[in-house]
């Protein structure tokens, strides 16, 4: 697996906390400040995965040590079940509560993330 901060651009990452995981594009690492510029697919909340498409919505600029390369396998089934016209997907606007829900929890969880990143 790869180191964190290691990312290339257009890669898949995962961000995961608790029973949430937050799958995303690379767009860019910022190799001085340690943070990695990531566009949001989808989220998957709880046991139940309740998925949150999150396509259309706002970058995330994030410590790259908290994400790790996603697998194929895991990604793959996902957005097919994203496009699939029969899967009950959450309105956009419940995607994007849940995503600053998850955000605001993750930042709390690990503050020291977020010290000294001049």
């Amino acid at each position: 697996m790869k180191l964190s901060g290691s990312f290339q651009a257009c890669e898949i990452v995962c961000l995961e906390y608790e029973h949430t995981r937050l799958y995303a594009e690379v767009i860019e690492t910022i190799a001085e400040r340690q943070m990695c510029w990531v566009r949001p697919l989808v989220l998957v909340v709880g046991e139940s995965a309740r998925l949150y498409d999150l396509r259309q919505g706002a970058d995330l600029v994030w410590p790259a040590s908290r994400f790790r390369v996603a697998l194929d396998t895991e990604v793959i089934p996902l957005l097919g079940e994203l496009n699939a016209p029969d899967r009950a997907i959450a309105d956009k606007t419940q995607g994007h509560q849940q995503l600053r829900r998850f955000v605001d929890r993750l930042w709390r969880a690990y503050p020291d993330d977020f010290s000294d990143r001049s």
